[in-house]
């Protein structure tokens, strides 16, 4: 009798080891990104275990923009980072996602290099830009820039190219224009000899980067997406107060020093919390819009999205 007794509470101190070990199980997630600067906090969380604190065990996942929704689609990630029109497009395509916090601004982080006889976007006319794929940042910025200045893709010659390859060919001498990002646009920054940035996102303001995940996910996950959100958060905060330590992690993941990545850095603004709150009232979903009308124009959807909000969830930024 005592013998099973023993065994009885020993069954029961062990199936409450297991389910508190459960319980302290972290949630986990694999996450789609690439190496521009403005996902760097997200590496930050990861790499100084500010995921781990928020109860999260991320996967990050680099895998080109051009990919990043097929990964999406086929359950290989549960939340992304991208560009907001990027969001438009996967959504427009039929591969839903909702933006949940936004990453950052670029300000002059994107840009156009050019040779030194072009003056103005008229001169690109029928010239070769090395560009990435329809679908990615740098091909949309491409096409912004030229409809501001009452041009389309059509005019222009273009070499499909990562934006690392794109600003290392054109610092080689090939093609007569690149377009691309930080880190890469520091490349043609520091070859003036190669040519010039004739624009960047100082000029045309529409680079802005927002982290979504599957709606079936997150209707499944709220706490962890709440849990994701206010990491990202708080890796701001590591940023401020330890900002030396945080670039150097941060400048690791891209193989930068901790000087280069601050320098890269620089073009452009990560967004807090406030400035979350304020871009999600009414300036994400004006953006959403007007860069539905480019992507149309460029063939990146083949019709106007139906509804834009339920591409957006503010419940986490509150």
């Amino acid at each position: 009798m005592r013998t099973s007794f023993v065994t009885s509470a020993a069954l029961l101190a062990c199936t409450a080891a297991l389910s508190t070990a459960a319980v302290a199980q972290d949630t986990k997630i694999a996450l789609g990104m690439s190496g521009w600067t403005g996902f760097a906090p997200l590496t930050l969380a990861d790499k100084a275990g500010i995921f781990k604190k928020h109860g999260l065990d991320v996967e990050i996942k680099m895998i080109p923009q051009k990919d990043r929704h097929l990964a999406l689609a086929s359950k290989a990630i549960q939340c992304a980072a991208t560009t907001v029109e990027t969001h438009v497009a996967w959504n427009t395509n039929g591969v839903p996602i909702v933006q949940i916090f936004q990453m950052d601004k670029s300000y002059g982080a994107d840009g156009i290099a050019v040779r030194g006889d072009i003056k103005n976007f008229a001169d690109l006319k029928g010239k070769t830009i090395g560009v990435d794929a329809p679908g990615t940042a740098p091909f949309f910025g491409l096409a912004w820039m030229l409809s501001k200045n009452g041009m389309s893709m059509k005019d222009v010659k273009t070499v499909t190219l990562s934006p690392q390859a794109s600003a290392q060919a054109f610092v080689a001498g090939q093609n007569d224009a690149a377009m691309t990002y930080e880190p890469y646009l520091s490349t043609v920054r520091a070859n003036p000899a190669a040519g010039k940035i004739m624009a960047t996102t100082l000029d045309y303001p529409m680079v802005m980067d927002t982290v979504g995940c599957a709606p079936d996910w997150l209707k499944a996950n709220p706490k962890a997406a709440q849990a994701l959100t206010n990491a990202y958060f708080d890796a701001l905060e590591m940023i401020k107060a330890e900002p030396a330590k945080a670039n150097e992690i941060m400048g690791a993941a891209v193989k930068q020093s901790g000087e280069a990545f601050a320098k890269s850095s620089a073009f452009l603004r990560w967004q807090d919390k406030a400035a979350n709150q304020k871009f999600f009232a009414g300036e994400l979903q004006a953006f959403m819009k007007d860069a539905a009308a480019i992507l149309l124009e460029a063939g990146i959807i083949r019709k106007l999205p139906e509804d834009f909000g339920v591409m957006v969830d503010t419940s986490f930024i509150k």
